[in-house]
């Protein structure tokens, strides 16, 4: 499932393509990809289309385009990518792909006045994903909900969701706090979207890894001084994905232009079992866990006693 970096990297893609542009069509080629809209596809199409896109937002792993007004509250188009979803610019006169869910006709408006047209294309192979128009409520913190934008509005399906680490606004004392009063291992708190967003299983192995924490430690056990070395090596690791365009095992995950990610060559952990731990040189070893596999060290990653 994509993670922050990746949908950052979606969101930064499509920033300067459909900021400002106007939806001139709507096709919708498969209705579950609107499970979480409240409507049929006709609503979806008749909501959408002669709108304009006001920016490109994301929070964790959630991204939404703040639309138009159209007589009625503030509204966004909540892009969730689920497993295998992908948002792709393409041009009018490419072939669609056989997987295509949704697609947007953009008129997007150019510095010198002429106008030209392109896709938004929403294709899903396993189709977990979806789209849906939802109205935009209050922060709870009246501070801007998430980077692409100052306004201090979230979609309602999105306003449980914890601030993510690279977030200005995130608290990192609440962090702490929260997870001291905690009777849970460190790696399902990290996974935990409503006390932490973005996080999921490759970049939380990475993080636990860099500081040395088993992934089962409970976190009450946990001093501030490694809480805080915990923080400080997820922000590096989610910088760092970022900065190499995410990770992409597979076709499935791909930025707007359709190109992967290529994070995978600088895991140390993450799907490395059998290896070895490029710090202690001892196999790295993965142990089920949530359904799904949590990858460490057993020697670098001992637990510890409280």
């Amino acid at each position: 499932m994509p993670e922050l970096p990746e949908v950052e990297v979606v969101r930064a893609g499509l920033e300067p393509a459909v900021v400002g542009a106007r939806i001139a069509s709507v096709s919708v080629f498969e209705s579950r990809s609107l499970r979480r809209h409240e409507g049929p596809s006709e609503d979806f199409v008749d909501r959408l289309e002669g709108r304009s896109i006001e920016a490109a937002v994301r929070r964790g792993k959630f991204l939404w385009l703040p639309l138009s007004t159209s007589g009625g509250g503030p509204e966004a188009l909540v892009v969730h990518l689920g497993m295998s979803g992908q948002v792709l610019l393409r041009s009018l006169d490419m072939a669609d792909d056989a997987l295509l869910r949704i697609r947007l006709g953009l008129v997007t408006p150019a510095p010198d006045g002429v106008h030209s047209d392109l896709r938004l294309d929403f294709v899903d192979q396993r189709i977990f994903g979806s789209m849906a128009i939802d109205r935009l409520v209050p922060t709870d913190d009246g501070v801007a909900a998430g980077l692409g934008s100052e306004l201090a509005l979230i979609p309602s399906q999105v306003a449980h969701i914890a601030r993510d680490p690279l977030d200005p606004a995130f608290d990192d004392n609440r962090f702490f706090a929260a997870i001291a009063k905690r009777k849970t291992g460190i790696k399902r708190a990290l996974l935990d979207q409503n006390l932490i967003s973005g996080i999921g299983n490759i970049y939380a192995d990475e993080s636990l890894w860099a500081s040395r924490i088993h992934y089962d430690q409970p976190t009450n056990t946990l001093s501030r001084a490694r809480a805080k070395t915990l923080l400080a090596e997820v922000r590096i690791v989610l910088r760092k994905a970022l900065a190499e365009g995410g990770t992409s095992f597979d076709a499935q995950y791909v930025n707007v232009n359709g190109a992967s990610g290529y994070f995978s060559h600088s895991l140390n952990a993450y799907g490395q079992h059998g290896k070895d731990c490029p710090r202690c040189g001892r196999p790295i070893v993965r142990d089920q866990f949530m359904n799904r596999g949590s990858h460490y060290c057993p020697f670098c990653q001992r637990l510890r006693a409280a």
